[in-house]
């Protein structure tokens, strides 16, 4: 009885450990600032009798100390310069337990586990309450731009080439090429992924396919840690023989506008000319000879 007793205390202990060290993820988007969660909900707590460490979980790093606050004050002498200005606690917050740290500006040196660790000093200093907060960085991809082939009502089987483009994003994103008729994924031509200084991307993809009666063609761009799918889709009818896309219609319907405009414009122009030749005659022919 005492042994399972015992083993179900250290059950239980092991459970409580587990529970305070679970693993928080927050996203963020580059550049913004981000509140990392770290919550006691124990008795009333007094400042002066407090130890508050963020720290880099990573114990391999130089220097892990993100913030502290030591007696009810921020402590900034052993702070990591990468953080120096930085970071904040909510002090109106403090008493009640809530220990969250805000970071400002937040870049991808920053996308790291941090540690929270609030110390109490009593009799003896104990650990009261540890937290861990993941950090992941994000930034939406522009809205793809696709541009299609130029088709001729005679294209259908030759080979025609699909450009995508989009930028501004992080982290790399996937990329799918659907043929819309039936919703399968065809593999790109091509696919580049440029990294920018700012630590976003952008995509560049070509897809070359063979040209066919109906062409829908969708570029997708997926964030999967924004959760967001944006697309842009082609798609072209091919016309009937004989007969040419609407947009070769209206520019050839406004040159034989123009060319009939013009033929009655010269036609009233010579029927004025001649008016005027015949009354200029008459005039003249109408007055009286002088001796």
């Amino acid at each position: 009885f005492y042994f399972s007793y015992g083993f179900l205390l250290l059950l239980l202990h092991i459970l409580r450990a587990v529970i305070a060290l679970e693993e928080r993820i927050i996203v963020s988007k580059l550049g913004d600032n981000a509140t990392l969660s770290c919550i006691y909900r124990g008795k009333e707590l007094h400042l002066n009798s407090l130890r508050v460490y963020w720290q880099i979980a990573d114990d391999q790093e130089e220097c892990s100390v993100v913030h502290a606050l030591i007696s009810g004050q921020d402590n900034e002498s052993e702070q990591c310069i990468h953080f120096k200005n930085r970071t904040q606690l909510f002090w109106d917050r403090l008493e009640n337990g809530d220990f969250s740290l805000l970071l400002l500006n937040v870049s991808q040196s920053d996308e790291r586990t941090y540690k929270c660790v609030v110390l109490q000093k009593t009799e003896y200093t104990k650990v009261i309450h540890q937290a861990e907060v993941v950090l992941s960085l994000a930034a939406s991809y522009s809205q793809p731009i696709l541009s299609g082939p130029i088709r001729n009502s005679d294209s259908t089987g030759e080979e025609v080439t699909f450009s995508c483009r989009s930028g501004n994003g992080y982290p790399e994103p996937n990329v799918y090429w659907v043929n819309k008729t039936d919703n399968s994924h065809l593999p790109p031509s091509e696919l580049k992924i440029t990294p920018h200084t700012d630590g976003t991307y952008s995509i560049f993809s070509t897809l070359k396919v063979k040209a066919t009666s109906n062409m829908q063609i969708e570029c997708s761009i997926e964030n999967k840690i924004l959760q967001e799918n944006l697309s842009a889709n082609y798609t072209q009818q091919k016309q009937s023989n004989g007969a040419s896309p609407e947009s070769h219609k209206n520019p050839e319907k406004n040159r034989r506008g123009a060319q009939a405009a013009g033929i009655v414009s010269v036609v009233i122009l010579i029927g004025l000319l001649a008016v005027l030749i015949c009354w200029l005659w008459r005039r003249r022919s109408s007055k009286p000879a002088s001796y």
